[in-house]
């Protein structure tokens, strides 16, 4: 999960900067929350959602599971039911709570977990305050991966609420006061940015900066010459797909994604509604009228892979991505931007959002490295045990905390999966 995975140089751990780092994250979680009606948070809109209590009460149960239990003496959690509840997958931890059934939780309430969470607070605090020391090394690294994972939280927490109030045929508004987009009147060029192949070398260099174990090792691997789009696909840009008849033409799809189509009715990304024959599309700040020049969101993998077949490309490698994006600062339009939605950006000839805006699509199956290994005991179960039928994504989105993302991280969903804020652009050889 990230250099828990092995030793790090002994620097002095100043637990003061942790302390107020933790309680800048917590913070930033509530605040994410606070929008919201008491009904939004009990609400699971499907199977992958999870409501908005219970991601609060899940961050606050890995605090308390992973670092209070084992390192606060005489900790004790204010009712022993959440280590069940509040569980999301560690099976060597205890046993998770269904998660398609997460929102038959009615109890505790909402209100509860907001006491929870001020209880694991306060407790974490006074761990932090003063740790014992044959611990000390340990307690930073896992309050380290605790303040990611909650991070990694918030940008869930977004993609949920999104989904939950998308439900709801009044198109409610999450937040009226949302920063507006730069209203751009014209998209930027494609144009295409040549790279070299070769023997490269990608993943995550180790030493002192956090990784997830799934970034590592750095390794070599060897790529073809190969050309990279200026920018993400636009909303126009898929819209020309749409209209060629994209979704009615088996030929552009895979076998699986066809078999998707046609189940769930696919016709549009998701979040697009045709109102007053004019495409709209639901946003955290409402139903608004679709933006043409914004990077294309909320389209799944199958939906990437048949746009670029019927563009005459093809997704990129996600080696690809990387040498691309390690040349490139890590800025864009992140959670902190405050628009909380894809916007156009006509910064230049790119490739630009590489960083933020939408996550992007890669044709590459979310594996291990080589060499890759696992963190001991329960936290091990973080990535490693999801590298399978899962497809990488990179780049960090709209939601995304800006400090939580690098060239190297890798964000990985099922090919079907859509209410995630997942983009693409193409790729070809030279």
């Amino acid at each position: 999960m990230s250099n828990l995975a092995r030793p790090i140089a002994a620097l002095p751990i100043r637990f003061d900067d942790l302390l107020a780092r933790f309680r800048q994250v917590r913070t930033l979680s509530e605040s994410i929350c606070a929008p919201l009606q008491v009904e939004d948070h009990v609400i699971q809109s499907m199977p992958d959602v999870s409501p908005p209590k219970w991601h609060l009460a899940h961050i606050s149960w890995f605090f308390e599971a992973f670092l209070l239990k084992p390192y606060l003496k005489g900790y004790r959690s204010p009712d022993a039911a959440y280590d069940h509840l509040f569980n999301s997958y560690y099976e060597t931890h205890g046993t998770p709570f269904p998660r398609a059934s997460r929102g038959l939780i009615s109890r505790p309430g909402v209100a509860d977990v907001y006491r929870f969470r001020q209880h694991v607070d306060q407790c974490m605090g006074e761990l932090l305050s003063n740790p014992p020391a044959e611990f000390a090394a340990e307690i930073a690294r896992r309050v380290e991966l605790g303040l990611q994972h909650e991070q990694q939280h918030q940008e869930l927490l977004l993609m949920d609420i999104k989904h939950i109030l998308a439900q709801n045929p009044l198109h409610p508004v999450y937040r009226s006061d949302l920063r507006p987009a730069p209203g751009a009147t014209a998209g930027s060029v494609q144009r295409w940015h040549d790279y070299p192949g070769g023997l490269r070398q990608i993943g995550h260099p180790g030493g002192e900066s956090f990784a997830f174990d799934c970034e590592l090792p750095r390794h070599r691997q060897f790529l073809e010459d190969f050309s990279l789009a200026s920018r993400p696909v636009s909303n126009a840009d898929y819209l020309a797909f749409m209209l060629d008849g994209g979704y009615s033409r088996s030929d552009l799809w895979l076998s699986d994604g066809w078999a998707q189509v046609k189940q769930a009715g696919w016709n549009a990304p998701l979040y697009w509604l045709r109102h007053e024959d004019t495409w709209h599309e639901m946003t955290l700040g409402g139903l608004r009228p679709l933006d043409l020049h914004a990077p294309v969101c909320h389209v799944s993998f199958f939906e990437a892979d048949a746009y670029a077949r019927w563009a005459g490309a093809r997704l990129p490698a996600e080696a690809e991505w990387e040498i691309a994006a390690a040349e490139q600062p890590v800025r864009g339009n992140f959670l902190d931007s405050d628009h909380l939605q894809p916007v156009a950006d006509l910064s230049g000839d790119g490739p630009s959002q590489l960083f933020g805006d939408v996550w992007e699509w890669t044709a590459s199956a979310f594996r291990p490295y080589p060499g890759f290994r696992p963190l001991e005991g329960s936290l091990g179960e973080y990535n490693g045990k999801f590298m399978s039928g899962q497809m990488v994504l990179r780049g960090g989105c709209c939601a995304t905390p800006p400090e939580h993302v690098r060239a190297t991280y890798r964000n990985f969903f099922y090919p079907h999966m859509r209410w995630q804020f997942a983009g693409f652009r193409l790729a070809k050889e030279i």
